[in-house]
């Protein structure tokens, strides 16, 4: 058999069917090759049977050009055949179900233009790549002197400063600090002159916290050590921060807002799987946040609802930042940021184990911010 496929090259494609074959390499002859009067009169005059010999006898001399047309040929049409049994909804991208991915998929160019120029009044202008200088700012409290620490939280670290980095931010990571450290750091970045040449900037928090704030490396019940979320968003609004004025801000908090679990107390709430893999509840720890201010540009993204924990896993970091992540990989090349923090609050809502509930509030976007990655 190989030898035959060897010695006759269209041998697969005859198997194809030969009136299928026909109306194909009709359509081949049409559009893109340009045969000279009488190669028609024998292409056309040919049996269905045969065209395939006579269109490869007048296309020889140009043999690489006819093979590359051909294939391309084929796959337009396994495409078209595709697109006509399943619904063109279906082709929105990957199962919101599927797998975790640690690859950030691209925008294609043609696709960062259109929807750039279709929806040119509708979404955050985005900066020319070689121009802009975006920032990102990561503030990680792991050792406490009064709370237990968080296992694990470099993973998050890790993988939130690779996110950032893939799509063209310079990140600074911060670690250890109390709550007037954390209120210094971010004067200092809210100060930095890179934010005017940028088109947008991410906060991301990650401590213990309540539903007043997040905790600093000193907090206790006798003296505490928080960072009021109204400080974040006064120390970045439009009077003190110029140079993010009219552009996106994105806090996200990996942190408690109170103690309550969040596990379900109705009936009918979704059963519990047996063998979910990493987020079992013996590795699961609480961190403790609450933030609701309106100022405009802001978005806040947090792990959890008021009153609530949010959980880590000692082993492999943080539920919901590892979501975040994955989600942010898949589908921020196609969706505005609202949808991507949309589709992480739906992976929860049948949690494996321990249950939390990522939570928008009063975001002040007046705009799709589409992170374009790759342009």
């Amino acid at each position: 058999m190989a030898e035959d496929n060897k010695e006759n090259p269209f041998k697969v494609f005859e198997s194809l069917g030969k009136e299928i074959l026909s109306g194909l390499l009709d359509n081949v002859e049409k559009e893109y090759l340009n045969l000279s009067g009488t190669e028609k009169e024998k292409f056309y005059g040919a049996k269905p049977a045969d065209k395939l010999r006579v269109l490869e006898a007048c296309v020889r001399k140009k043999r690489d050009e006819a093979g590359r047309i051909l294939v391309e040929t084929l796959f337009s049409k396994e495409k078209e055949s595709t697109s006509a049994e399943v619904p063109p909804e279906m082709w929105a991208g990957p199962d919101e179900s599927a797998e975790f991915t640690d690859t950030l998929e691209l925008c294609p160019p043609e696709e960062f233009l259109r929807l750039c120029k279709e929806k040119a009044g509708e979404i955050y202008p985005i900066k020319e790549r070689k121009n802009r200088t975006r920032l990102a700012l990561i503030i990680c409290n792991i050792e406490f002197n009064n709370l237990p620490p968080r296992s694990r939280a470099e993973v998050d670290i890790e993988g939130m400063k690779r996110l950032l980095e893939g799509l063209d931010y310079s990140v600074e990571v911060k670690k250890q600090l109390t709550a007037t450290e954390m209120r210094s750091v971010l004067q200092e970045f809210a100060a930095r002159p890179e934010h005017r040449s940028s088109d947008s900037t991410f906060l991301v928090f990650m401590s213990h916290g309540f539903l007043e704030g997040i905790c600093g490396t000193t907090h206790s019940e006798e003296q505490p050590d928080m960072l009021s979320l109204d400080t974040i968003f006064q120390i970045f609004n439009n009077n003190n921060c110029q140079s993010l004025k009219d552009k996106p801000k994105i806090i996200i908090v990996q942190a408690c807002r109170g103690a309550n679990s969040g596990e379900p107390l109705v009936r009918g709430s979704p059963s519990v799987s047996e063998d979910s893999p990493s987020e079992s509840s013996d590795n699961l720890e609480a961190d403790a946040v609450h933030i609701a201010h309106v100022e405009k540009d802001f978005i806040a993204f947090w792990a959890s609802a008021p009153y609530n924990l949010s959980w880590r896993d000692e082993r492999e970091g943080s539920p919901f930042i590892t979501r975040l992540i994955s989600y942010f990989h898949k589908y921020s090349s196609r969706c505005h940021l609202v949808e991507v923090f949309r589709k992480v609050q739906r992976s929860f809502e049948k949690p494996p184990v321990k249950i939390q509930v990522p939570t928008i509030k009063r975001h002040t976007l007046i705009r799709c911010f589409y992170l374009f990655p790759g342009n």
